[in-house]
């Protein structure tokens, strides 16, 4: 048992488990392990920082900047009104720019700020040291092998929306 009295949770394979097998055990993992990684990173961002502000930042950085608002909000899969409060929220901060979209007076464009480039890349830098006690057991996975099917699911569930 936790602490919280809830039972401790197995460490046996939940492919291994009764009603548990194929695809909803590997989006279950999947699903586990992005829990407990954001619930890791958030305790890394500053406060007022979320996970989804950082997706936001690291979303322009990957693929680019100069995007509207209702673009991001399809990228990241929230409302309008979520995606316009993060943007408040990073703009506040000083992480992005908004300026009219010359082809649409009524829309605004989303740009990246060095110091919001500069956020992003310490964030990741303390990911990676946040991770460093478990490094060692993560090593011993075939993490390139596995990174590579992640991204394939991923362009699969992208184009499936």
């Amino acid at each position: 048992m936790t602490a919280h009295g809830h039972p401790k949770a197995s460490t046996a394979s939940a492919a291994g488990e009764p009603g548990e097998l194929g695809l909803f055990a590997f989006f279950n993992e999947i699903g586990i392990i992005n829990q407990l990684a954001s619930a890791f990173f958030t305790r890394l961002l500053p406060d007022g920082v979320h996970v989804a502000h950082f997706a936001i930042l690291n979303h322009m950085a990957r693929l680019g900047d100069d995007r509207t608002p209702q673009q991001l909000a399809s990228a990241m899969q929230v409302t309008k009104a979520t995606m316009t409060h993060s943007l408040q929220v990073l703009t506040a901060r000083g992480f992005i720019t908004l300026h009219p979209d010359p082809d649409d007076g009524r829309s605004k464009r989303v740009r990246l700020t060095d110091r919001g480039r500069a956020f992003r890349d310490a964030a990741i830098a303390a990911v990676e040291t946040g991770f460093a006690p478990i490094a060692a057991q993560l090593a011993a996975l075939p993490m390139a092998a596995v990174t590579e099917t992640l991204r394939k699911v991923r362009i699969v569930l992208d184009e499936s929306r």
